[in-house]
């Protein structure tokens, strides 16, 4: 691959970055709760349903999971929900007696993992953006995976890049926060997960 047309790739990636998606969300309500070490299982299951997306857009399976309007709207929905259940558990547990930490250390990782990966995975269409977005970039008169490789790993370490920083951010401004604040932090965080859902659930397919 041209190292031009890798840089304007580059840009038209940190292009779509600039505005805030649902998995940017997640990564500010995640480490204000759990911490910035905790969020990066939501990270790591977040950049995992891009990279099984990544793989199904370069196999051309685009079309395969838009075909099924039924089954796309039951994977859309569920993360939904599942995420607005969890925003609500969540600020149900700020009214309980809380610790001394502003920072909540006990959520199972795999729980945290799962978050990321489902807001990721609820939003199928992000195949065919990829699909869209690849072959802007590609040289058919050369072997396209491993170009497909290139786009797909550049873009995964971009949109790690931007989860890192909103996780790092909101897990600082959390640990300055005095422990009175605590509640008030698991209500931003569950009102973060809600959010999260309500904005999974109106982006459109052309979307990051």
């Amino acid at each position: 691959m041209n190292f031009d047309i890798w840089l304007l790739y580059v840009a038209t990636v940190l292009l779509f970055m600039v505005s805030p998606g649902p998995s940017h969300l997640l990564m500010v309500s995640v480490g204000m709760a759990n911490g910035f070490q905790k969020s990066l299982a939501t990270a790591a299951g977040d950049l995992c349903a891009n990279a099984i997306q990544i793989a199904l857009a370069g196999f051309g399976l685009a079309a395969v999971v838009t075909s099924s309007q039924f089954g796309f709207a039951v994977i859309k929905w569920g993360g939904v929900a599942y995420l607005i259940w969890i925003g609500i558990k969540t600020i149900r547990s700020s009214f309980q007696q809380q610790p001394k930490s502003s920072i909540n250390p006990t959520s199972p990782l795999l729980n945290l993992w799962l978050r990321g990966f489902i807001t990721s995975a609820a939003n199928p269409k992000a195949v065919v953006f990829f699909a869209a977005l690849f072959p802007q970039f590609l040289n058919p008169n050369h072997s396209l995976a491993p170009q497909v490789f290139v786009l797909g790993v550049t873009y995964i370490a971009i949109d790690g890049l931007f989860l890192l920083f909103y996780g790092f951010s909101s897990s600082w401004l959390a640990q300055k926060l005095h422990s009175k604040y605590h509640a008030l932090i698991n209500r931003m965080s569950g009102f973060g997960l809600i959010a999260t859902a309500v904005l999974l659930g109106f982006k459109k397919s052309e979307e990051h």
